[in-house]
């Protein structure tokens, strides 16, 4: 039923924008294809949904129903991601999120086997920067330079660095460790069989 109530709520705001022509991706396949008129509706519960559907339908020119399997809903896992991350007091009205998608990730940091068997994490030679003013031995002016640029973006707080972001939110750096405990809470947590986090950039 959630899955009907999600996809009544979507076309219902496609409605209100007059938006007359419509394609609907879910990937809950039982819905997609009892919409799609391909199987049969049975439920009880769900005859009712579907007939609503139908009725709401009626109002654009041309509406196309596509089953997008889950591990490929990259929508829905950035959606489930920043549902997890906000939280919203009852009493208030929720602002409409804008969201803008990129071809390229806006930062990739690549956890590779060998690395585990590095002591110092990814964020050392920052880390030494801002906590000692140090360079890494025989670095060149030109490295230099890179490193105290880069480290104008970091904070540390005690023990922990953390990167500050253009909107001054502060990202704790992790190492590869740490990493991979997040990534397998992450997949065991809230978020489920919809955070896809297999390329997580090594840091939150």
């Amino acid at each position: 039923m959630v899955e009907y109530e999600a996809c009544i709520m979507g076309i219902r705001a496609a409605i209100e924008r007059k938006i007359k022509v419509l394609e609907v991706y879910g990937d809950f396949a039982l819905v997609i294809y009892q919409l799609k008129g391909k199987w049969e509706t049975r439920d009880p519960k769900l005859i009712n949904y579907r007939k609503l559907v139908l009725e709401l339908i009626k109002e654009f020119d041309d509406i196309t129903f596509c089953y997008l399997p889950r591990d490929e809903n990259q929508m829905v896992d950035a959606l489930a991601t920043l549902a997890s991350m906000i939280r919203v007091n009852k009493q208030e009205d929720v602002k409409p999120i804008q969201i803008s998608i990129y071809e390229a990730p806006a930062h990739f940091y690549n956890i590779k086997k060998d690395e585990e068997k590095d002591y110092h994490p990814w964020y050392h030679d920052i880390l030494r920067y801002v906590r000692n003013r140090e360079y890494p031995d025989q670095a060149t002016e030109n490295d230099k330079r890179t490193l105290r640029r880069l480290a104008s973006d970091y904070v540390l707080e005690g023990k922990i660095l953390y990167k500050r972001r253009n909107d001054q939110v502060l990202l704790i750096c992790v190492d590869v460790v740490e990493a991979k405990k997040i990534l397998e809470e992450d997949h065991e947590g809230v978020c489920g069989t919809h955070a896809n986090v297999s390329q997580w950039p090594g840091k939150s």
